[in-house]
């Protein structure tokens, strides 16, 4: 005899389901109720998961996907397919997220880089002082270290 059990985002519906169960069962909805904070995070870390299937992808300027990208477009599209929008450049993304100190980065914040002429790159923060992000022409999608201390991060809304 076979027993099916129901999937996680069913039981979640339900809302008669604890949240202990549903964290016993690998849920990733939240429970009805759950902190706008804990929301935000359960997206932020999708969206660092979509970044990360993405690679390998060809970097091609101005690029917003699914299989070609540049900074912003992956940084865009990565948002857009958990159901949040950003702007389409760097800049207009770093004015776009509410700005956060280094000490409470989380994964799925932007990183952004800066010059004496503005913000030139960004990246989605993958923990252990790494990111996704698509570099430049000749490059791809890939996971990096950040390689400067001129950065900042902004959590997306």
């Amino acid at each position: 005899m076979t027993v099916r059990t129901h999937t996680p985002h069913l039981l979640a519906r339900a809302a008669t389901v604890s949240a202990l169960t549903m964290v016993t069962l690998g849920a990733t909805t939240l429970a009805p109720g759950a902190s706008p904070d804990a929301e935000a995070a359960s997206v932020a870390a999708h969206a660092v998961r979509v970044a990360a299937s993405k690679q390998g992808s060809p970097y091609e300027f101005g690029a917003e996907g699914p299989y070609r990208f540049d900074c912003s477009g992956l940084t865009l599209y990565s948002f857009k397919r958990v159901g949040r929008e950003l702007p389409r450049s760097a800049a207009a993304q770093y004015n776009h997220t509410r700005q956060i100190p280094a000490s409470f980065r989380r994964r799925g914040d932007l990183v952004f880089f800066h010059s004496p002429h503005g913000v030139y790159h960004v990246g989605i923060y993958a923990g252990r002082d790494r990111m996704w992000h698509a570099p430049k022409t000749g490059d791809v999608v890939r996971l990096a270290r950040i390689w400067s201390s001129t950065v900042s991060y902004g959590r997306v809304g």
